[in-house]
């Protein structure tokens, strides 16, 4: 059986900058991503202090592992942005560069912006979790 994603903004609640308030999945499996942090395959931080640079490094390993499970950015049923800073313009400057990314159909969905104090690398600004309603 194939997953159905349907995605819901009650009139009754405010608009979104793209993402929706409600996702529901009717059916089938799920897989829940390890937050995807900026670095390279050797374990190398990509754009020390370079919050858009550290986004595209996040969006491609976002990209990579949803490929290694068959899945795409449109399966994607929740993501939680985690942006190291306490002002709002990094952080809508983080949510735009993710929504112009290829990854951009993942921010459809179900979707939290965080301003963080710190994360888990030196240098490490953006980290990335998301959840995905696998295809059959």
């Amino acid at each position: 059986m194939t997953s159905s994603i349907r995605r819901i903004n009650p009139d009754t609640l405010h608009e979104t900058p793209g993402y929706h308030h409600i996702t529901i999945v009717e059916a089938g499996r799920t897989a829940y991503l390890a937050g995807q942090c900026p670095l390279d395959v050797t374990g190398d931080l990509i754009g020390e202090g370079d919050v858009p640079a550290q986004v595209g490094q996040v969006a491609a390993n976002a990209l990579t592992a949803l490929a290694e499970l068959g899945a795409g950015p449109e399966h994607v049923v929740r993501s939680v942005i985690y942006v190291v800073s306490d002002r709002g313009s990094v952080l809508a400057n983080a949510w735009r560069i993710f929504r112009q990314s290829p990854l951009a159909p993942a921010f459809t969905t179900a979707s939290t912006l965080l301003g963080v104090a710190q994360l888990g690398y030196p240098g490490q600004l953006v980290e990335l979790d998301l959840t995905v309603a696998l295809p059959d």
